[in-house]
């Protein structure tokens, strides 16, 4: 057996659940399988979403019609609290040790890509990921 596993994130437990089979991953644990080299495991919806203003500064924290529109330089993301939990499962499976390639398999439309580009930052992976 492979000392090291290969990390597929799907986009939803359904979608991992058919992968998992497939790659004879059987194992079960909580919010991922894994087996045969690999671990899969899964978004549900949006695990990140924006930051609300009040993120960007204290003088956002009150609506004011003459701060409209925010434009932040740079947008933030902040876990939904609905789904931290599966954030936290995927952050720790993404900064193991034994994982040396994250793949994306998640829809290959626009809001999968956002789903899984916006979470391979947010977790500061250094592992190489790939479709």
């Amino acid at each position: 057996m492979s000392d090291t596993h290969k990390l597929v994130i799907c986009e939803k437990p359904s979608v991992a659940a058919s992968i998992a089979a497939v790659l004879n991953a059987k194992k079960r644990e909580g919010g991922f399988f894994i087996g045969n080299g690999y671990i899969i495991s899964y978004c549900f919806g949006h695990l990140l979403e924006l930051a609300p203003p009040d993120a960007y500064g204290e003088q956002y924290a009150k609506w004011r019609y003459a701060d409209l529109p925010i434009v932040p330089e740079k947008w933030k993301h902040i876990p939904a609290k609905d789904k931290a939990a599966q954030l936290k499962i995927l952050k720790d499976l993404m900064n193991r040790p034994d994982v040396d390639c994250v793949i994306n398999a998640c829809d290959a439309g626009r809001e999968g890509e956002e789903q899984s580009i916006h979470m391979t930052a947010w977790t500061a992976t250094a592992v190489f990921c790939c479709r």
